[in-house]
């Protein structure tokens, strides 16, 4: 048994020493969580312009623009993450000059502002109509109205579903690897071509995907549960 501990043992501190400490290739897995999270934060950011937008258009009394977000909506979350990236990579910047991680921004904020349009619009209609009916007797237009009343209270019933928006497309980045070696994926995909060692980054990659996720989602959840709180008082 203890023999094959120690070989088990000299296994992985020989995996984790090709891995990450030889040649500082701990280098390249800081540099790819790095582009994760920029890729990550301003996608959701795009997505929740997006969102936002596309929400209000599917709200709206004008049937163009009603239309208009619906079909953005419907294509969006009918087609797969990955072929939605192909498509802006390799079709639509295909002979345009563009910082790659770029390109991962616009794809996952198109992508995420179809999901979070959704959220909105249910956040939205989560609200009383005697509220806006309140706005309207103040004499407040319909966009004042929805403004300076509606969208307070709606983000606020939304904001857990929008933080877990964003935790699931820290995940849904690690498809950029399919077009980039910028990110863990590609961090990890670089030491494989190096080590021939294929389990080890995956492991490595899978293991810094979800401590990160972990975080997050511990201080989210306490985020959520302030915010909780403060409803009662």
């Amino acid at each position: 048994m203890s023999a094959w501990f120690i070989g088990l043992w000299n296994g992985f501190v020989s995996a984790f020493n090709s891995t990450f400490i030889l040649e500082g290739r701990w280098r390249w897995f800081v540099s790819g969580l790095g582009y994760t999270l920029l890729i990550s934060l301003f996608a959701v950011l795009l997505g929740l312009i997006l969102g936002i937008l596309a929400a209000l258009g599917k709200l709206s009394k004008f049937k163009v623009l009603k239309a208009i977000s619906g079909v953005y909506v419907d294509i969006i979350r009918g087609t797969p993450t990955m072929v939605q990236l192909l498509i802006i990579y390799y079709i639509i910047f295909a002979n345009i000059p563009i910082a790659k991680w770029f390109v991962g921004v616009i794809a996952f904020g198109i992508n995420s502002g179809a999901y979070i349009a959704e959220i909105v619009r249910g956040g939205i209609l989560s609200i009383n109509i005697g509220q806006t009916e309140a706005g309207r007797s103040l004499g407040l237009t319909h966009a004042q109205t929805m403004v300076s009343i509606i969208m307070p209270q709606a983000i606020k019933n939304i904001l857990p579903a929008l933080a877990n928006e964003f935790i699931v497309l820290i995940k849904e980045t690690a498809v950029i690897g399919m077009v980039s070696n910028i990110d863990l994926v590609g961090a990890a995909r670089k030491v494989q071509s190096l080590t021939y060692d294929f389990a080890f980054p995956l492991i490595s990659i899978a293991v810094i995907y979800y401590v990160v996720i972990k975080i997050l989602s511990t201080i989210l959840n306490k985020l959520e549960a302030r915010l909780r709180k403060s409803d009662r008082r």
